[in-house]
């Protein structure tokens, strides 16, 4: 379950607090994410395209299947409340969907780094844009991930009364 709670909160109260702040987060990662999904589709109709090799086409099947993926994490909070709406699991919904969102963050990046490895397979060596692509991957990992948790591993411990 949730473990910090405001003093001034009742549990209610923080589940519907929690709540608000995830599907802000999610507003967010939805937008973009359908974005990129839609741009993703209309490469594979792209005359060019055609003509790319076997490993692009890998690359770019990869990152469409990410990204609707991440697509579906992302909406699904807003199914699953709907189904679950007023049978009294909020608790269960806060904990369920912020599972969602974050797997919808994994996929995100996966089809983001995808994304970025076609791009640059197109104007430069296959070498450099696999090593620039481990470069952009690496820095999604820090800030997303990497610095969070070491941020969380060395907070201050809350005083109890």
């Amino acid at each position: 379950m949730i473990r910090y709670q405001r003093e001034e909160e009742d549990s209610g109260e923080q589940l519907d607090r929690h709540w608000n702040e995830l599907l802000q987060e999610l507003r967010l990662a939805q937008t973009g994410t359908q974005i990129l999904f839609a741009f993703l589709l209309s490469i594979a109709f792209q005359n060019q395209f055609h003509a790319a090799d076997t490993f692009t086409h890998t690359v770019y099947a990869a990152t469409l299947v990410a990204s609707a993926l991440a697509v579906a994490l992302f909406l699904a909070p807003v199914s699953f409340h709907r189904i679950v709406y007023r049978q009294g699991l909020r608790d269960r919904l806060v904990i369920i969907t912020d599972w969602l969102a974050r797997a919808g963050l994994v996929f995100l990046v996966a089809a983001i780094c995808g994304g970025v490895l076609i791009a640059l397979d197109v104007v430069m060596s296959r070498t450099a844009a696999i090593v620039i692509d481990a470069a952009v991957l690496a820095w999604f990992v820090t800030f997303w991930l990497a610095i969070p948790a070491y941020v969380r591993a060395t907070r201050e411990p809350e005083p109890h009364d």
